[in-house]
């Protein structure tokens, strides 16, 4: 005799498919936002090197404090590109824990379901 009634067992599988599609628009949204995050990122990485391209294309008309600001404003840059890159990683590990989580979650019911 099982652990669970047929009706049990009918809540039981309506939960999971319930629980399977919003996992599954979770996942979806996380991945349209991971694929477009990175999409601007990689269209906008090279603006860095163009920039202090720049800058040094410059610094010989301009005077010692406009350069320093220059090269200030390059930094400060650079912690944005290095910020836009970890946004990046932070979405693929988003998206990687939530297949984990979704995968598991459907194991739990399977186990429920045929015990």
């Amino acid at each position: 005799m099982g652990l669970f009634t047929n009706h049990e067992k009918k809540v039981i599988a309506e939960l999971c498919k319930k629980s399977e599609a919003i996992s599954n628009d979770i996942s979806k949204e996380i991945n349209e936002l991971l694929d477009d995050l990175k999409t601007e990122y990689e269209e906008n990485k090279i603006v860095l090197k163009e920039f202090n391209a720049f800058v040094n294309e410059l610094e010989q008309k301009l005077s010692p404090q406009d350069v320093e600001r220059l090269h200030s404003f390059s930094s400060r840059l650079y912690k944005v590109k290095r910020c836009a890159k970890k946004g990046v990683e932070a979405m693929r590990e988003l998206a990687r824990d939530q297949r984990k989580a979704t995968n598991e979650t459907l194991r739990e019911y399977q186990e429920y379901l045929y015990f």
